[in-house]
């Protein structure tokens, strides 16, 4: 049983920072896909953030230069580093995984709330 849980969620104030955190059940490796997704309040589910077992790391446009995913996979854990936070990045945070030993199933976390306000 696959599971992706999501920690690190918070309320910061614009231009601050955050680092989230997803723990998967299973070496990061085994999946052919890992990323990050968000949904803010009456808005569809968006990428953020996705990387291949190759290490081919993309993300949208409204982050490059400001997140950064990376993963560690002594700890079975992949992160999103979030600096220079905006009120428009204020969402609903979801780790995804894809691909568990090529069975071509998605999996999600729960999600983690991120707020960003003064």
């Amino acid at each position: 049983q696959v599971q992706l849980v999501e920690s690190g969620g918070g309320l910061v104030q614009p231009g601050g920072s955050l680092r989230l955190s997803c723990a998967a059940s299973d070496n990061i490796f085994s999946f052919n896909v890992m990323g990050w997704y968000r949904q803010a309040p009456g808005k569809e589910r968006e990428l953020v953030a996705r990387t291949t077992r190759g290490g081919s790391t993309m993300y949208a446009d409204a982050v490059k230069g400001r997140f950064t995913y990376s993963g560690d996979n002594a700890k079975n854990t992949v992160y999103l580093q979030m600096n220079g936070l905006k009120p428009e990045d204020t969402a609903v945070y979801f780790c995804q995984a894809a691909g568990y030993y090529n069975n071509g199933l998605v999996y999600w976390g729960q999600g983690t709330q991120v707020t960003v306000s003064s």
